[in-house]
């Protein structure tokens, strides 16, 4: 049988279009059912904080629950190995953190490659350190700590939520930009860390904002200065590190990557819906409120971020020999 030319050439564009269908119903569709948000931290800090908030919003906005799943050990490498090798639908997504930016450099090995392995969605915020002591401690401002320190080299103690996490570093940059030797203890966690420091057992320690300030209105810490590269709103009277040691910055960060090859339209939704959250006067002032700037923008202005962030702290990483135990 001989098909007409008309009939023929219908069908044959109607055969080349089949493939592009199941993005354009992927693009519509998404998402039906559950997506799971995981995170490489135990419940608690500002990192389960800020994804149970996000999670919650997302929620509302796209009319799927958005699961926060805690995956915690190996400084975030088992969250995120989970994520980079799960499907690339959109249904699974990882919280990304600055621990995502120093492990490469922090460990000889590991089963994936950050940068290359995921697909960066969307910023959400960043949180300043603060740098905070023991009341005992006879310091009150960052020259003091700095004089202190110099004094008597290797007496101060600082505690951190364990090696390569941004607490360590952050003390680690401060170590090398301001020339003091001021040693390093490692916690299990934040929590811990700060119980030692209230206690005495600790000196220093730089804390995210969200987590030290109830100790610092309870005035059971002392602070010192942000180390963040603007002054914060929370804590308005704090001078910047960086006011005594130019150029000092660090902070903690959180944003959504999921595994490489995740669909564009998938991605562009999901940028699309943060953004639009971050844009919305009552999630602005909720924010603001825990101490966080915004991080609005492309996935590409996350890809920067990160990347920028991975090349920095490795070499705050190589420069103090930090190795992961």
């Amino acid at each position: 049988m001989t098909l007409p030319r008309r009939k023929f050439l219908h069908l044959a564009a109607a055969a080349a279009a089949v493939p592009a269908l199941p993005s354009i119903v992927r693009a519509e569709t998404y998402p039906s059912r559950p997506i799971h948000l995981i995170i490489g931290y135990l419940p608690g800090g500002s990192a389960d904080m800020t994804a149970r908030l996000f999670g919650q919003w997302l929620s509302d906005r796209l009319g799927q629950q958005v699961v926060v799943e805690s995956r915690a050990g190996a400084s975030t490498n088992i969250a995120t190995e989970a994520v980079v090798r799960a499907a690339p639908d959109g249904y699974t997504l990882l919280l990304a953190s600055p621990a995502n930016a120093t492990n490469a450099a922090l460990y000889d090995k590991l089963n994936f490659e950050f940068l290359r392995d995921v697909e960066p969605i969307a910023g959400q915020i960043r949180f300043a350190d603060v740098v905070v002591v023991n009341p005992s401690l006879p310091v009150k401002t960052i020259p003091e700590l700095i004089a202190y320190a110099k004094a008597n080299p290797g007496a101060l103690n600082f505690a951190s939520s364990g090696i390569g996490s941004t607490l360590h570093v952050a003390g680690e940059l401060f170590k090398m930009m301001a020339g003091v030797n001021i040693v390093h203890v490692p916690y299990r966690g934040g929590a811990p860390a700060m119980l030692d420091l209230i206690a005495g057992r600790a000196q220093v320690m730089f804390d995210n904002v969200p987590t030290a300030l109830p100790y610092i209105r309870d005035g059971k810490i002392r602070p010192l200065a942000v180390t963040s590269a603007a002054r914060v709103d929370v804590l308005p009277d704090l001078p910047l590190v960086a006011d005594y040691v130019p150029g000092y910055e660090a902070s903690a960060w959180y944003g959504i990557v999921g595994p490489k090859g995740t669909p564009a339209e998938v991605v562009d939704k999901l940028n699309r819906e943060v953004n639009a959250i971050l844009a919305e006067s009552d999630k602005k002032k909720r924010l603001a409120e825990l101490g966080a700037s915004l991080l609005p923008g492309t996935p590409a202005d996350f890809a920067k971020l990160l990347a920028d962030e991975t090349e920095k702290w490795g070499k705050v990483i190589r420069f103090a020999g930090i190795k992961a135990e």
